[in-house]
């Protein structure tokens, strides 16, 4: 992929989402702490600091970001459950990344909170019947997500910055 913003393609929203791509997106949200722990791991400081592309985040900044994404969306996911098409509130990432717990927290803070939201959300998934996967929630700029769909983003999102990362190392010879 020539793309260095997205090194396993852009994410598009499935029409339709059968009970076995859904497995599929669960296993692999299950299995995103872990790939992203082993992505950043025997990493210098340096190394951390240094934007995984040109005009790009930090690696570090990923690795937090992570963790703030998919807390907004188990948020989402909750709400979607408890009411009727809530409209969600986004948030801008772009500023969340220059925060200052970006730059203070060591990483394997927000490494060990993705690890335990991830319990709860798999938790979560597991309970949730084919109609609870139908609901949905609106985005102001996206309209109405299904959850189904959320879900495919999300194991799409993991995937997709824990590439930064390891595409990152595999270009500068780490």
């Amino acid at each position: 992929m020539n793309d260095l913003r997205y090194p396993i393609g852009k994410f598009t929203f499935p029409e339709v989402v059968t009970a076995q791509q859904r497995a599929l997106y669960i296993t692999e949200i299950a299995q995103a702490p872990l790939k992203l722990q082993a992505a950043v791991a025997g990493l210098t400081a340096e190394q951390m600091d240094t934007p995984y592309r040109p005009e790009g985040w930090t690696i570090r900044q990923v690795v937090h970001h992570v963790p703030d994404s998919h807390l907004n969306s188990y948020i989402r996911f909750k709400l979607a459950l408890a009411e009727d098409s809530p409209v969600i509130r986004p948030y801008d990432q772009a500023r969340w990344a220059e925060l200052a717990d970006v730059r203070l927290t060591p990483i394997d803070v927000s490494l060990d909170l993705l690890a335990s939201l991830h319990l709860r959300w798999l938790r979560l998934f597991q309970s949730m019947s084919d109609a609870d996967y139908a609901r949905q929630f609106r985005h102001p700029e996206l309209g109405l997500v299904r959850l189904d769909q959320n879900l495919a983003l999300y194991a799409w999102h993991g995937k997709h910055h824990t590439a930064h990362i390891t595409s990152a190392r595999e270009r500068m010879g780490w």
